[in-house]
């Protein structure tokens, strides 16, 4: 091999930057732990029950928690089929700020958690436990980011060409249902005492805020995906949407009696969870149509 080739070599793939084989088993870590305890939760909550590791108002909040864990669990699994970080990212970084987000959220809402306020044995003994792994997980997810980005990419202009570009139709609602998602989690995570009361049922500080670490990672992802403008490189993201969207959906027709469907907000739920639906279905097909479907799932 000649002295020219190596920096080509060490500027990445042709098709984008190397993906690390630490965000793959990270990915496959999470998504287990992600469909088991997202199950338990949303379950509990489907028999109305509230399980979640801080202590909640009604069991609504932590079923809906439950079941974004529970919906995006199978894309996770299909990370490995990945061949570059590009068709990795839209799904890896709303990740990143979930294990952060609820890590940080659990810890500000410390008080709340089931072994401080004094709940059942099991319930006080899985707060500990949800804890200590979310702490383990977001500092995991933070130093593969960061060995993530540490591998070279590929000169500029070198990079695959898109294969698939997102219509230019559905930008607009793309860049609305995004900006949405983002806007809300950003508030209930931020003003809590502010955004918590639109919030169309009863949740508490700590509700509002994990609800909202999950609104800020969907809004992340739906505006990712204008940024990549490939629905090849947003695979792995199109399965999970739909998904979350449906457990989602699940859960809130089950407790259908504790939301105010009329109110302003109520009406936006319904909105906002119906594009996420729309977005991945629609995405699946125009990718099917493409003839680029399969490749990572």
């Amino acid at each position: 091999m000649s002295g020219t080739e190596k920096p080509a070599l060490d500027a990445g793939t042709p098709d984008g930057r190397e993906l690390s084989p630490a965000v793959v088993i990270l990915s496959s870590v999470v998504g287990g732990i992600s469909l088991t305890v997202g199950a338990l939760l949303a379950v509990t909550s489907l028999t109305g029950h509230a399980a979640g590791a801080w202590v909640s108002p009604e069991a609504l909040s932590p079923g809906l928690v439950g079941a974004a864990m529970a919906g995006v669990a199978p894309a996770l699994f299909t990370l490995g089929k990945a061949r570059v970080w590009e068709e990795a990212r839209t799904l890896v970084l709303p990740l990143v700020i979930v294990l952060v987000g609820l890590f940080a959220v659990s810890l500000l809402n410390g008080g709340s958690l089931q072994a401080v306020h004094g709940g059942p044995l099991f319930l006080a003994l899985f707060s500990l436990g949800w804890v200590a792994t979310l702490g383990l997980l977001a500092l995991a997810a933070v130093v593969c980011l960061v060995a993530q980005y540490r591998r070279p990419a590929p000169p500029p202009g070198a990079e695959r060409p898109r294969v698939a570009p997102v219509p230019g139709w559905s930008k607009p609602l793309l860049a609305v249902l995004g900006s949405g998602w983002l806007g809300i989690g950003a508030g209930l995570l931020t003003l809590p005492a502010f955004w918590g009361p639109l919030v169309p049922w009863t949740v508490n500080r700590a509700d509002a805020q994990g609800l909202g670490v999950w609104a800020l990672a969907l809004g992340v992802g739906v505006l990712g995906s204008l940024v990549e403008d490939d629905l090849a490189r947003i695979r792995p993201a199109l399965t999970a949407v739909p998904a979350v969207a449906l457990a989602t959906a699940v859960v809130l027709a089950v407790h259908a009696r504790a939301v105010d469907w009329t109110s302003g907000p109520g009406i936006s739920l319904i909105a906002l969870v119906t594009g996420l639906l729309a977005t991945g279905v629609s995405g699946r097909l125009l990718l099917s149509k493409a003839g680029v479907a399969g490749e990572t799932g």
